[in-house]
Formats: structure tokens, sequence, C-alpha cells
């Protein structure tokens, strides 16, 4: 018998907090399609460093999920981003 292939965790899908859904949109998603999501808003609002690419301007959509308007490196603003995603139980659904 062939076992079934599971998820890896980073495919499992998280819930998003509000402040966070209104760049990324509604979840729950897969917690990889967060930070595609969130450098594509990234891109689009042109919020990157134009010497230091790894530097984020953040605008006050983005500033709210940061909690400060000031620059952050991009290694930086993936932990405060982590803090509005949930692990959803196995029970929940959506």
């Amino acid at each position: 018998m062939r076992k079934e292939k599971k998820n890896s965790a980073f495919m499992r899908p998280v819930d998003i907090s509000e402040t966070l859904a209104v760049i990324v949109g509604k979840g729950p998603m897969p917690r990889t399609a967060v930070p595609k999501k969130l450098w594509e808003y990234i891109r689009e609002h042109k919020l990157q460093d134009q010497t230091d690419k790894r530097i984020i301007h953040p605008d006050q959509k983005l500033a709210a999920v940061l909690d400060s308007l000031q620059p952050i490196s991009m290694f930086q603003m993936t932990g405060k981003v982590s803090k509005h995603l949930k692990e959803l139980e196995m029970s929940d659904k959506h």
C-alpha cells in the first residue's frame, strides 16, 4: 500500500489577522502564500528602499501590521508578520 503524502508545515493553512488581511487577503491560506502576497504589495506600492532592497519603508497599511512607520529590514519584517498568523486546529473547517 502507498502511504498518503502529508503536507509540510509550510503548506498548512493559517488564519490571517484582520490587519494583515487588508494587505494579503482573507485566510485561511497556505503559510507560503503570505510572504508572496506581502512582497506583491511591497513591490506594487514601491515600498523597497531604492539603494538597499532589503529595507522596507512601510506605508500606513503595512505600518499597522508592523506597529511602526520606521524603515525595517525584510528579515525583521518576517518576525513581525508571523505574529499575525495563527495555525488552524485540525478540526477547524473554513
